[in-house]
């Protein structure tokens, strides 16, 4: 990989992460003053209204409060939750391992899953496997997250109770070694992980789809195929890795959705996430919380758009070439 070529891509990168920091400054500005909120309710005094506002920076002009905004992200200083009064960064550490766990268990199953279908029906296509496959996938694509979480939970922890129906681990259960605990935990991912993959499944179903119908009719293809080579390993070896490229992609372009899936998903499993944190801050008008959530998700997908980019790079010779 050339270092000019890399440093555009980190610079491009970076520029972007500029503009989000200052989109999420203003977009919060906006939508009104936090401590307006405090202002309707009988007990608040005019006083302790603007010793909030102090508290906040909202007492300074707009230049200066994003001035100290901006000095402020970058120590990872992102203010205190006006729900628990905890620092932001403290609740936002807490919630991201668990939604890292969640959303990329659930991308994982939904790349390899949805893969492997896509091949399945593309070398079998227009038989009976290739159109219940893609039935059930536009079925999967189409279907609202919160309607396959909800049918996940009347299913298989009311009507069959054998899973748990929310949370990431037994309240109040004491684990004798590490062992139990990533079971219990594991037992609670079932659900949320499988309402994850469901939802992405037909995404990558359909790409992987459509890739591999277009690289079986290259003319590599029919080359292998007439210097002898069965049809299984023609496809194996040479048909599957060129399709995947866009599956690539379309990983990186997808993180922001899978994101706002997220926030759905989780809420609905109780999963201690970032999805659920930015809900309840949503509920109860945390500003602070919202904006450093919306920040965590933005870089996210900055950074996965950077890392595809660069393997990318690695996996297509036409880009090193160009």
């Amino acid at each position: 990989m050339t270092g000019r070529w890399l440093a555009g891509k980190v610079l491009g990168a970076f520029l972007t992460l500029i503009f989000v920091i200052v989109f999420n400054f203003f977009l919060f500005r906006v939508m009104g003053d936090p401590t307006s909120q405090l202002a309707r309710l009988p007990q608040s005094t005019p006083q302790e209204i603007k010793q909030l506002q102090k508290d906040y920076g909202l007492d300074k002009p707009l230049l200066g409060q994003f001035a100290d905004y901006v000095g402020d992200t970058a120590r990872l200083d992102l203010g205190i939750s006006q729900g628990s009064r905890r620092p932001v960064w403290d609740e936002i550490k807490d919630a991201l391992p668990w939604t890292l766990l969640l959303v990329g268990t659930g991308t994982l199953l939904a790349t390899i899953l949805g893969s492997w279908m896509g091949v399945i029906a593309a070398t079998r296509r227009g038989k009976k496997a290739d159109d219940g496959l893609l039935s059930f996938s536009l079925f999967t694509y189409a279907a609202p997250e919160y309607w396959i979480g909800i049918i996940l939970i009347l299913v298989f922890a009311v009507w069959i109770p054998v899973f748990p129906d929310g949370l990431q681990m037994t309240p109040g259960a004491e684990f004798s070694s590490f062992f139990d605990k990533a079971t219990d935990v594991l037992d609670h991912m079932i659900l949320p992980v499988t309402a994850m993959t469901l939802m992405l499944l037909g995404q990558y179903f359909l790409i992987m789809r459509s890739s591999m119908v277009d690289v079986l009719t290259e003319d590599f293809v029919t080359v292998k195929r007439a210097t002898g080579l069965p049809w299984h390993r023609v496809v194996r070896s040479h048909a599957v890795p060129n399709a995947l490229l866009p599956l690539v992609t379309l990983s990186a372009i997808q993180f922001g959705a899978v994101a706002g899936g997220a926030i759905t998903i989780e809420t609905i499993f109780s999963w201690p996430g970032l999805g659920e944190l930015s809900f309840q801050a949503i509920q109860d008008k945390d500003f602070p919380v919202l904006e450093g959530t919306f920040l965590v998700f933005s870089v996210g997908v900055i950074v996965a758009n950077l890392l595809a980019d660069c393997l990318y790079f690695y996996l297509d010779p036409r880009v090193q070439a160009s």
